[in-house]
């Protein structure tokens, strides 16, 4: 590692503040898929991933749609005009002020190259980049002019322009400070023996334990009519005189033998599909297996036992001493095999988890060479995995060898004890009958001892499943006795109290007494730095996390009193990642079938997909792809408010959602919004000014609380103010061309 080429990406790439926030800096486990990261934190980690990594070659696809314009900026200057000023940087944007930088654009459409040239060249020859940039300073200078501060923010930008830029903070944290707990953790896992009450929950879980009597009474009855089945056998042909004619011998030994067949407990032998867990697998099949398997040899080495005991009493002298040390083996062995079960069990899930991350990040894994690094990690996981079964093979085969011993023991001393017992004290059939009886013992108290402890390995994935099945869940869908009227919210005012949130007991707090109200029936535009809390509060408004402390009332309910399906049903979100599912595009716009399909081409045309949903030839039923893969990120998020229009309802969130879209697109999206939701709430987080500028109130996030809150004209007054700044860098880089001595290249 590099320490000062990699303390001068963090810097470039504004990680710093970051990492400082971060519970343990750079060395936080980020969880999959980036879980505990915001959409600006992991798109300038990859940013600084890709640098560090120090190719000739970097192909960027819209790199700053999830920062603000501050970050933005500053990217763009320290990332791709500085460190990456000798490389070949090949950049996708629907962001058109960094194309003057540009050596050459590229203007494509439908797929194919319309042409190639300097930005002034294409620009000039009028064609569909000129209208890109068009739609962009209009967008930018009509929101300033109806606002009528233009000379405020020329005022501001002068006077910033001079400023010197503040000194980074030292990244030398107090080393008595108490670090905060990871987000993502390893699985936990109990320690100890298999507690009794996961026994009786197990047998009990099933008509409160009805059934377990049948059970027992059957297993008992089986070895009962299996020992009587041989003792008539041996009784019928002892000699050469036909006690009993054939037809019935034949006829009582079928009996017998079918008795015991209809009370043999059947084996479970159905097979799990792909996806099912291993512990809900062992629940299904392996767990009630064992247990029977446990009962029934149990059963039977009883039996046996009693048989012995009929012919040589003296036997129990050995018996008794030999099952106290096959125990104390048991109790040795179990130890181990019961820590080992669990260990096989935590250990799957990483092997899991990284297999997953290896397929959906295979792109990335490839471009960086690190494939033999990422199967170095994996062939370590699947020998931590594998490592934990061969010990508790290898501990089975140790218990399995001792008790052969002991069980051999047990059967040389019958025999010795039937060859000095005198002619004519016993019964020869019995004698005979336990001397068959005496060969199975050896099996008979393996299977004890063994089937006892696998049925104790076995119930780890009980204990397992019961501590998910204890893990706090949402809260109810649906309230009776509380639930809202169904024209609630009929105005969409939105208040927010003191609002705390935590993502776990052991992290810090991510809003910190918040409080805020949304008009209802306005326009409410959240900005702030990747990291500040926006797509919290949006979580919190959806109740995806509970608060700690405080409330949100919207419309005089407190959200917290009604159940989830009443509170999310109300409410429309297009997220910043756009979720589509697999199916076909009518199911992911009307997935419960509730419009006709004029409204859907209605909605479609709307959001500006209907041309392109009629040129394909499936239309309404072409194919999503898993993820909806096979749509680009802007046309999912476009089909997301195809979805909110159809729907309309009262409260609608926008959290990025026109963030991989171009201005022009963008332009019309916001003018769709206020024709068809001008009655209703709009929250809309952006980093893109002009999304918000023309919002009827701004508030302004910073680490968690209301750093500013207003109109944004009069918050464009105050030049200190942080979204005057925001819309400074904004315009900085849009308007006034101030780049321009900062991106001519040699």
């Amino acid at each position: 590692m590099h320490v000062e080429k990699y303390n001068r990406v963090l810097k470039a790439c504004s990680l710093r503040k970051d990492l400082e926030v971060l519970p343990f800096g750079d060395q936080t486990v980020i969880g999959e898929r980036g879980i505990n990261l915001s959409g600006g934190q992991k798109q300038r980690i990859q940013i600084a991933r890709a640098i560090y990594h120090d190719a000739d070659i970097y192909l960027l696809d819209d790199p700053f749609s999830a920062v603000d314009a501050h970050t933005g900026t500053h990217l763009f200057k320290d990332c791709i005009l500085e460190l990456l000023e000798s490389k070949i940087v090949k950049y996708v944007t629907h962001q058109v002020e960094f194309l003057r930088a540009a050596d050459m654009i590229l203007v494509m459409k439908e797929g194919s190259i319309q042409q190639a040239g300097t930005y002034k060249d294409i620009l000039n020859s009028g064609t569909d980049l000129r209208e890109l940039v068009a739609a962009h300073e209009q967008a930018l200078s009509t929101t300033l002019d109806s606002i009528g501060t233009w000379s405020n923010i020329a005022s501001v930008i002068e006077d910033d322009t001079d400023e010197k830029a503040p000194k980074e903070e030292t990244d030398d944290s107090d080393a008595d400070e108490e670090l905060k707990g990871q987000l993502v953790q390893e699985e936990e896992r109990e320690k100890g023996r298999v507690k009794a009450h996961l026994y009786w929950k197990f047998i009990t879980t099933a008509y409160s334990g009805g059934l377990v009597p049948i059970i027992l009474v059957s297993q008992i009855l089986f070895q009962l009519l299996q020992i009587s089945s041989n003792y008539w056998m041996a009784w019928a042909t002892q000699d050469a005189k036909h006690v009993a004619d054939g037809y019935t011998r034949l006829i009582v030994y079928v009996a017998l033998g079918v008795g015991c067949c209809f009370l043999y407990p059947s084996e479970i032998m159905a097979s799990c599909v792909s996806w099912v867990s291993t512990d809900q697998a062992s629940l299904d099949t392996g767990t009630p297996n064992r247990v029977g398997g446990f009962a029934f040899s149990l059963i039977s080495l009883l039996a046996v036992i009693g048989v012995m005991s009929l012919v040589v009493w003296q036997v129990y002298m050995i018996f008794i001493p030999v099952i106290a040390v096959s125990l104390w083996y048991q109790k040795f062995y179990i130890t181990s095999a019961r820590e080992l079960s669990r260990l096989v069990g935590v250990n799957k899930a990483p092997v899991i988890q990284h297999f997953s991350e290896s397929i959906s990040g295979v792109a990335v894994i490839r471009s960086f060479g690190r494939e033999s690094r990422f199967c170095e990690t994996s062939t370590s996981l699947i020998n931590d995995s594998a490592r934990p079964t061969f010990y508790n093979a290898a501990s089975t085969q140790w218990l399995n060898f001792r008790l052969d011993m002991l069980s051999s023991l047990i059967f040389a001393c019958t025999l010795i004890f039937l060859i000095y017992i005198p002619v004519g004290s016993i019964d020869p059939i019995i004698a005979g009958l336990a001397v068959a009886y005496a060969l199975n013992l050896n099996e008979l108290q393996n299977r004890v001892i063994s089937n006892f402890s696998t049925m104790e390995s076995s119930m780890i994935s009980v204990e397992r499943i019961l501590q998910y099945t204890s893990i706090t869940s949402e809260a109810s869908l649906v309230l009776q006795n509380n639930r809202p009227d169904q024209s609630w919210p009929s105005c969409g005012e939105i208040h927010v109290e003191d609002l705390q949130v935590r993502y776990a007991p052991q992290l810090p707090l991510v809003l910190r007494g918040l409080t805020c109200t949304f008009q209802g029936g306005k326009t409410t535009g959240i900005v702030g730095r990747t990291g500040c809390g926006k797509s919290t509060l949006i979580q919190a408004l959806f109740r995806i996390v509970e608060p700690e402390a405080g409330k949100i009332v919207i419309d005089e309910i407190d959200i917290s009193s009604i159940g989830l399906h009443d509170l999310r049903s109300r409410l429309s979100i297009i997220p910043q990642d756009p979720t589509m599912f697999q199916g076909t595009l009518r199911s992911n716009l009307d997935p419960l079938e509730e419009y006709k399909d004029e409204h859907i081409w209605e909605a479609l045309d709307k959001c500006q997909l209907g041309d392109e949903v009629r040129n394909r030839e499936s239309k309404l039923d072409s194919t999503v792809s898993e993820n909806g893969e096979n749509w680009s990120v802007g046309q999912r998020q476009l089909i997301c408010l195809g979805r909110v229009l159809l729907k309309r309802s009262k409260v609608l969130v926008l959290d990025e959602a026109t963030a991989s879209v171009d201005t022009a697109t963008d332009n019309l999206i916001q003018q769709t919004l206020k024709e068809h939701f001008s009655d209703s709430t709009l929250i809309v987080v952006a980093h893109r000014i002009t999304s918000v500028i023309n919002s009827d109130q701004v508030i302004v996030l910073n680490d968690g609380v209301v750093e500013e809150c207003d109109r944004p004209s009069r918050l464009l007054l105050n030049h200190s103010s942080s979204f005057s700044k925001l819309v400074n860098e904004y315009t900085t880089r849009s308007k006034l061309k101030k780049l321009d001595t900062r991106i001519t290249k040699p």
